[in-house]
């Protein structure tokens, strides 16, 4: 599917001189660093240099305070406090680093993950009942709660209080408990993209800071902070970046026991970067929540015995393999049903339903559906009674709203602009299609329908390289861009746009799916490797010899103890004549 190039709005020329004159950077430097609205000196030590002394005071959030206070009457009081997660990664990073810090301070505690199929996503009647009738007279929620209104009443009315610790936005009514959410309305708090792993671990902060608690102790569990971040897709600016730099830097040098048994069983070494976090470690974690029980993630991540830390890895392996194989198999069922549907390539959504499918991954089916035919999708799978969805969007369309317009068709739905969830009963799953695909169609636009391909700067390959560097080394330029990492959202990886280049002869296809290929530009006589993966379309391409526009990032590529720069392909277009919007 062909993309749309959008160019970023460009800094102007008096902006890019007096940040270079500041910085003593380059011009290209300074150009990307205002993109990320980084202008001056101190704006770019704390990009580059964030210190845990930058981080904001926790009492800023509101009910700060309150929750200080209730949990320190617990301590005083001895009352059984129960921590309790999502099943997700952000979830049980939380649930792993409140339970590890706290129980360093205090013992009467516990940990509870919902069962996701059981009792679903968020504070459960179940877990209500389960504190209650065990004498827990606190529950401190993570990643979850904002919108339990009901539950949390019930919870008073049983005798138990409830802190949540939330970082969705609220609803228009606030649950009866101290909430902790820097999204709320009244809450001042200055950075608010915090995870729910981030809120937890200002909760235990506060906690630091009133009772003159050793902080090292807690910066010690910044590593779960770090996972949280990069799992959950939440900005990399700000707060979170100062939290993701240093939790990586535990991360890879002090890595808990269950972190090592992962990666030994993945074959992945230390050091690693976010998107090790994201596509090693975050899965895996996830899988236990998928396939089994997300308490195991838990534990593995509060694991202090190497065995035990062996055994569970090991199980959480094997489900992740498992969930690897369903994943597969049902994309495929998926797509096979889609090609047999009447006027399904007319339609502006996918809308599809099996009734033996695993509701543990079609979240994941649904975001593979998109890479194939890009439009708004729910994948829906029988649950007990009742029929569970995963909905995933496309760039630009709130596919929560989409789902309120459709609410008559649902029991319940939940979640934001690019994911939700929801279920309905059986009888209803022709209706709700018909109706989502009747809303999509009269509100999506003809530029949501088009992925984008978002390019941070146009540049010549002789850009790349300051005068008189060696073609054949690293360039300081990518050196620098090292140190824009970790990226994520608001902070992407800086790409590139080059035209009118020529892939040399002796480009090859790896494995019948990877590009690999030498580009010439010819105005500016420099020639840089490149690959492109899963892209065995633009073999063909570059065949018939053509110059393309190609657009890329930066990388570095080490054979044998030899680092060099090499392009990693984001897309290619042949024409030469290409329009660039403008955001």
């Amino acid at each position: 599917m062909e993309k749309r190039w959008i160019l970023k709005e460009q800094p102007q020329t008096q902006e890019i001189e007096a940040l270079v004159k500041d910085l003593t950077v380059s011009e290209t430097v300074a150009h990307l660093l205002l993109q990320r609205e980084i202008n001056t000196y101190e704006a770019a030590r704390l990009f580059f240099r964030p210190t845990l002394d930058d981080l904001h005071s926790p009492f800023l959030m509101l009910n700060m305070q309150k929750a200080v206070d209730r949990l320190n009457k617990a301590f005083e009081k001895e009352e059984k406090i129960l921590i309790y997660g999502d099943y997700d990664v952000d979830g049980t990073s939380a649930v792993a680093l409140v339970y590890s810090f706290l129980s360093k301070h205090y013992s009467p505690l516990e940990f509870y993950i919902p069962d996701r199929y059981a009792e679903g996503y968020g504070l459960s009647k179940k877990g209500v009942e389960y504190a209650a009738e065990n004498g827990f007279k606190c529950i401190i929620t993570l990643d979850c709660g904002i919108k339990a209104t009901e539950l949390c009443s019930y919870a008073k009315e049983l005798g138990v209080d409830i802190i949540i610790c939330d970082h969705h936005t609220p609803g228009d009514v606030l649950p009866e408990a101290i909430v902790l959410d820097p999204k709320q309305k009244e809450c001042d708090y200055p950075y608010k993209e915090l995870s729910g792993c981030g809120v937890g671990f200002k909760l235990m902060h506060a906690l630091c800071l009133e009772n003159d608690w050793d902080t090292h102790t807690l910066f010690n569990e910044l590593d779960l902070v770090a996972i949280s971040i990069g799992a959950d897709i939440v900005s990399m600016t700000g707060e979170n970046r100062t939290l993701c730099m240093n939790g990586l830097q535990q991360l890879n040098t002090q890595p808990r026991q269950g972190i090592v048994s992962l990666l030994k069983l993945a074959n992945r070494q230390l050091p690693l970067t976010i998107t090790d976090v994201v596509f090693t470690i975050a899965p895996r974690i996830n899988a236990a929540g998928r396939l089994g029980d997300a308490k195991e993630a838990v534990r593995l991540l509060t694991a202090k015995d190497n065995q035990e830390a062996e055994r569970i890895a090991h199980e959480i392996q094997l489900a992740n393999e498992e969930r690897r194989n369903l994943d597969a198999n049902i994309t495929d069922e998926a797509l096979i049903a889609l090609t047999q549907e009447p006027g399904f390539e007319q339609k502006k959504s996918t809308v599809v339903y099996q009734e033996d499918w695993h509701k543990g991954v079609i979240g994941i089916v649904a975001s593979r559906l998109i890479e194939k035919y890009y439009r708004p999708t729910v994948v829906l799978t029988d649950s007990g009674d009742v029929v569970a969805g995963s909905v995933r969007s496309v760039k630009g369309f709130n596919v929560y709203n989409a789902l309120e317009a459709c609410a008559e068709e649902m029991i319940q739905f939940g979640g934001h602009k690019y994911a939700a969830g929801l279920t309905l009963a059986k009888d209803k799953v022709e209706n709700f299609k018909a109706k989502f695909e009747e809303v999509v169609a009269n509100s999506i636009t003809a530029e949501q329908e088009v992925p984008e391909e978002i390019i941070d700067l146009e540049v010549d390959f002789a850009d790349i390289f300051t005068h008189g560097e060696d073609l054949h080394k690293v360039p300081r330029l990518k050196r620098i861009l090292k140190q824009f990492e970790p990226h994520g959202p608001d902070n992407m990886k800086p790409t590139f746009l080059s035209r009118n280049v020529k892939a040399e002869n002796g480009f090859r296809l790896l494995k019948d799916l990877h590009i690999k290929a030498q580009f010439y530009q010819e105005e500016t006589g420099v020639r840089i490797d490149a690959i492109g993966f899963n892209m065995p379309e633009l073999y063909e391409v570059l065949k018939e010899g053509k110059a393309i526009d190609l657009v890329y990032t930066l990388e570095i590529n080490t054979w044998r103890e030899k680092s060099t720069l090499q392009l990693n392909i984001k897309d290619v277009k042949v024409v030469p004549e290409n329009i660039m919007e403008r955001i």
